[in-house]
């Protein structure tokens, strides 16, 4: 059993002005620890203006790759570098703040070892221990994106918009995507869905940021990620 070759899962870092929690969230990421499984962190500084970089560089203990966009790209940029860096047999997504917990890595990676699931989503909206009140209209939005791709797709998400996305790597070709901004992640889900035959979903809680601490989303992203659902859907 102990030359068993472990799952090895690439977990995507983004951060862009993350100097404020880019430590604790690492920290908390390597402190996972599940039989089995391997996990290579892959961050990426997308041309940080503040020590997010100068941070990373002092910490190296903490990631097994770091990639430096010198100027900012944005988030679909960043990740798509992660996904041609990363070598894992899965790839799961980590945002740089504090709004998802990595403990919740043990159950999204349990439909994968005990049923083979080739996608995997954490779910704000399932039965969950926690999550912060927030914005109605952000709300009312997923649900409205969420409740279009399972029109599309014949599937039955609850939260396609979470920041946990957990998917087998040879699922999406990173070269294909075609997307840089907010849309991007639904084109990832769009593509790996259309491949994958078994998919779950599992409960998450959720730390949400207000504007003022830093998050970025906006409810005009929707419209891109609308977009981008009907054009995977109907023209590929």
């Amino acid at each position: 059993m102990e030359n068993e070759k472990k799952l090895l899962v690439s977990i995507i870092v983004p951060a862009y002005n993350e100097q404020a929690t880019i430590l604790q969230i690492l920290e908390e990421v390597r402190g996972q620890s599940l039989d089995g499984v391997a996990f290579e962190v892959i961050v990426i500084d997308d041309g940080s203006k503040d020590d997010t970089l100068a941070v990373l560089r002092a910490n190296p203990h903490l990631y097994d790759v770091l990639l430096n966009l010198e100027k900012n790209q944005g988030k679909g940029a960043a990740v798509l570098a992660g996904l041609r860096a990363a070598k894992g047999d899965y790839i799961l997504f980590q945002d740089a703040d504090l709004e998802y917990s990595p403990s919740h890595y043990a159950a999204l990676l349990h439909p994968v070892q005990e049923f083979d699931a080739e996608v995997v989503m954490g779910s704000r909206f399932l039965i969950r221990q926690y999550s912060r009140v927030q914005f109605f209209w952000h709300k009312a939005g997923n649900l409205l994106v969420t409740l279009i791709f399972n029109m599309l797709f014949n599937t039955t998400f609850t939260d396609i918009y979470s920041c946990y996305l957990l998917y087998k790597r040879d699922l999406v070709n990173p070269d294909a995507l075609v997307s840089r901004g907010w849309e991007q992640h639904a084109e990832i889900l769009c593509r790996a869905a259309r491949r994958a035959k078994v998919l779950y979903e599992v409960p998450i809680s959720y730390h949400g940021r207000s504007y003022k601490e830093g998050k970025k989303i906006r409810a005009h992203h929707a419209i891109g990620v609308l977009g981008m659902i009907f054009r995977r859907r109907l023209f590929s």
